[in-house]
């Protein structure tokens, strides 16, 4: 039974919505460690490990999961109130891969062996996962990709490369998708296969953003022997897979909670530099303002497309556009408005939260991951506007 309010674990996605926000509000303000609360980078498995085993415990690790596969069985909408909670509490991001990417896809696709095998140790923590999707000439294209997995009796050999692979060097295993047909369509072809990262022949190599932090990694693999049992779904069908994610991903990418953060930030820095009464940036903090209250209501109606039962179509990916420029622009604004602060990598002395360089330099991949904007642009138009 759940500590808070006596709700069974199958009893929660039976709260209306506002219950249930309530259950996981209290229950997160007093199991969350106070010093981790709004992280100014991604944090890594040593330091967010205690948290993920809060939530393993607790039995709220993963909230779209079945809960015969130890989830908590919500539906789209609570997933999401139960994402904003987290985020309005500024709880950093679990190493989250195999929660949110591969339990699905495992329970879906996934023989039964490999439920039995592999859900168990994503909720003990026992297997980390990390997503071997990008490759350096495959990112927006990923259909292109080029790493290839060859059988060899009852194994697959992997070589090629993938990169922007997030926190892959505190991963021990790696989803990927691999060419298995190089004479087929780039579409086809494409499988998807489960690798032990202890495997000989791979090779992890942290990449330095600007932050100066290393969230990313490339990985490469030089003959790679994989057990063909470690194929999930069909052969040459992992396209069709990879896609069934898109459109969570594209609706969690488009909430508003990055452009509400940072326009909360922006508030407080104004105050701070004493501009919060100038004329000309009440004009701007307006503007965002309003801007922002647009995408809450756009993401609203997405939100109730959900909670009707129904697909979400291509034209969700406007909200991963409107979203991810509207954050760009109100750190920008910070930049203005920070001053001689505006260089500094580090918070600002006083405010932990308040990093104006670090915040604009966070919102300029936001235009890029998840599939770039120019890419968002292409699908609206030949899937919804009927342009070729």
């Amino acid at each position: 039974m759940n500590a808070i309010a006596g709700v069974e674990p199958q009893g929660l996605d039976l709260l209306d919505d506002e219950s249930f926000r309530m259950v996981v509000r209290r229950w997160i303000e007093a199991a969350y460690p106070a010093e981790l609360r709004n992280p100014p980078k991604r944090l890594h498995w040593a330091e967010n490990r205690p948290w993920y085993f809060k939530l393993a415990e607790k039995g709220w690790l993963c909230p779209g999961w079945p809960l015969e596969h130890g989830g908590m069985g919500l539906g789209p909408t609570k997933q999401i109130v139960f994402t904003e909670e987290l985020e309005r509490h500024g709880c950093a991001r679990c190493n989250d891969h195999g929660i949110i990417m591969l339990g699905p896809l495992v329970i879906r696709y996934g023989t039964e062996e490999q439920k039995a095998h592999f859900l168990p140790k994503i909720l003990s923590g026992e297997h980390v996962w990390c997503q071997g999707y990008s490759e350096p000439n495959s990112g927006s294209d990923l259909a292109s990709l080029r790493t290839s997995a060859i059988p060899d009796g009852d194994e697959y050999v992997v070589n090629g490369q993938k990169i922007w692979t997030t926190l892959a060097q505190d991963a021990n295993w790696i989803f990927l998708l691999v060419r298995t047909d190089a004479a087929a369509k780039k579409q086809e072809g494409i499988s998807f296969l489960l690798v032990d990262m202890t495997t000989p022949g791979i090779t992890v190599r942290p990449i330095i953003n600007l932050e100066m932090h290393d969230e990313f990694c490339e990985v490469f693999f030089d003959n790679v022997r994989v057990p063909r049992a470690n194929l999930v779904g069909q052969l040459n069908k992992g396209w069709d897979m990879a896609k069934a994610l898109l459109s969570f991903e594209r609706i969690y990418l488009g909430s508003p909670r990055q452009s509400a953060y940072a326009l909360t930030r922006l508030r407080q820095l104004a105050e701070r530099m004493n501009v919060w009464e100038e004329p000309f940036f009440a004009s701007t903090y307006a503007r965002h303002r309003c801007d922002l209250e647009d995408l809450k209501a756009l993401y609203g109606r997405y939100v109730e497309v959900l909670k009707r039962g129904q697909p979400l179509g291509a034209d969700v990916s406007q909200l991963k556009i409107i979203q991810s420029e509207l954050f760009q622009r109100i750190t920008e604004t910070m930049l203005e408005v920070a001053g001689e602060n505006a260089g500094l990598m580090e918070p600002m002395e006083g405010n932990r939260n308040l990093s104006p360089a670090g915040q604009y330099i966070q919102a300029r991949p936001s235009t890029i991951y998840g599939g770039t904007n120019e890419i968002q642009r292409n699908i609206i138009s030949k899937n919804v506007l009927g342009l070729p």
